[in-house]
C-alpha cells in the first residue's frame, strides 16, 4: 500500500506543470548580439534577453508549429498590457468559431497578461492563459511566455528593442 501511494506522488511530481517563473540568469557568450537583444531559438523553445557581460536572462517559451515558424530580425513596435486580441486571417480560416474579438484580460484571450507586437507581421511576443503550452511547438508564429516572464521581459525592455529568432 505504501508503494503504491509513493508511486502515486511520484507521478503526480512528474506530472505537475513547471514553475511559472523558470527565468534565469545564464552565461551567454555570442558577441554578435548587443545588450538588450532579444534572441529566440526556437529549436531550444528558449528566448535570451542579452545583457552584454556575457550573460543572458533565458525564458522557456512556446514558439511556432510546424510550418508557422520563421527566422529573422524584428523589432517591438508596440507595448501592451491586458491587450484585446483579433485573430489573424490564417487563425480564423482555421478556426471559424472563433471570435472577431476577445477582449484583454479574459479567460478566453490567448495573449495573457501583456504583449509586445513585432515589426513585420502579425506576430508578438506575449502571455498565455494557457502555461501548459510553454516549451512546445504550439502558436501560428508568435512567441508565447508564462504570464510572469512576459512581465519580467516587458518591464526590461522597450519599443524598438531589436529581437532575432533563429532556428
Amino acid at each position: 500500500m505504501a508503494a503504491v501511494a509513493v508511486a502515486a506522488g511520484i507521478i503526480v511530481a512528474v506530472a505537475a506543470p513547471q514553475a511559472a517563473t523558470a527565468r534565469e540568469q545564464v552565461a551567454f557568450r555570442d558577441a554578435s548580439y548587443a545588450a538588450g537583444t532579444i534572441v529566440v531559438k526556437t529549436g531550444e523553445r528558449r528566448l535570451y534577453l542579452v545583457l552584454g557581460d556575457g550573460t543572458a536572462v533565458r525564458y522557456p517559451v512556446g514558439v511556432g508549429k510546424a510550418g508557422k515558424q520563421w527566422t529573422g530580425t524584428s523589432r517591438i513596435t508596440g507595448k501592451y498590457v491586458k491587450p484585446d486580441w483579433a485573430p489573424p486571417a490564417e487563425v480564423k480560416r482555421d478556426k471559424p468559431s472563433i471570435p472577431n474579438l476577445i477582449k484583454g484580460g479574459t479567460p478566453q484571450n490567448p495573449m495573457g497578461v501583456a504583449a509586445m507586437t513585432l515589426s513585420g507581421g502579425e506576430y508578438a511576443i506575449h502571455g498565455t492563459n494557457v502555461p501548459r503550452s510553454i516549451g512546445g511547438f504550439v502558436s501560428y508564429g508568435c512567441i508565447r511566455m508564462f504570464n510572469e516572464d512576459i512581465t519580467d521581459l516587458y518591464s526590461r525592455v522597450s519599443v524598438g528593442t531589436t529581437v532575432v529568432v533563429t532556428r
